[in-house]
């Protein structure tokens, strides 16, 4: 990933108690400090949260908001789930129980586009296109989480992008139908490709390409990878539910 950290995961151990509070606490705080805007902490392994582990999540959920920022809790198994809302956790967080995905159908091929937008991604202002990229998709009727992952999820392709092509040739496009938003990300670079339903190859050489296609996977509801139709290079495209 290009720059500083925007996104982070973080696994959580088999018990968030008192005793391993206070060490995820810190974690997460100095992840903030760093300026990470998404922290997800990954609860695959964790079968019990006691009332500390809980006063420490709902305090770095408000403290990561506060700063501009999001927590959420991912594959989260139904014990934790049901402990998350008992506390009414879910009320105030994004949570993900393990293995729930949207339901995901493609786009009808009739479906007629309500808007679509291309911007030139400039390597020394990044931050102006994740801005532009944010107005169009917020104009969509996106929001909230929605709208914050989707948001990040396009400006990791384009730090990417960018990385790679020596910041030149960079498009975004932006299209909106009455159900979701397409994304598409290209540049000029040596071509890359990987299915929807593919890992990345894992290499030396691919270890932070495969770290930010999996970090797109999580915050889009889609994400493809395909060489141009024309010419050289690489489209990336992010696909979200509207709701």
């Amino acid at each position: 990933m290009a720059g500083k950290t925007n996104i982070a995961v973080v696994p959580v151990g088999r018990s968030l108690d008192v005793r391993q509070a206070a060490s995820l606490k810190r974690l997460i705080q100095s992840l903030s400090d760093q300026g990470c805007r998404r922290i997800m902490l990954n609860f695959a392994q964790t079968d019990y949260v006691d009332s500390a582990g809980m006063g420490m999540l709902f305090g770095a959920v408000r403290r990561m908001r506060e700063s501009g920022g999001l927590l959420s809790c991912i594959n989260v198994s139904p014990r934790v789930m049901r402990i998350f809302s008992i506390y009414r956790l879910v009320d105030y967080a994004p949570v993900q129980q393990t293995g729930e995905r949207p339901r995901f159908e493609e786009l009808d091929p009739q479906a007629q586009p309500v808007s679509h937008n291309v911007l030139r991604v400039e390597g020394d202002n990044l931050q102006a296109a994740r801005g532009r990229v944010e107005e169009l998709l917020r104009h969509l009727g996106f929001e909230g989480d929605r709208l914050f992952d989707m948001t990040l999820a396009v400006g990791e392709a384009m730090g990417n992008a960018v990385d790679h092509t020596e910041q030149g040739g960079v498009l975004a496009t932006v299209t909106g139908y009455p159900d979701r938003a397409i994304v598409d990300v290209s540049d000029c670079g040596a071509g890359f490709e990987l299915a929807s339903d593919e890992e990345p190859v894992s290499s030396v050489d691919a270890v932070e390409r495969g770290r930010g296609i999996k970090l797109m996977r999580l915050l889009a509801d889609s994400v493809s990878i395909h060489l141009k139709r024309s010419g050289q290079g690489t489209v990336v495209r992010l696909v979200k539910l509207l709701r």
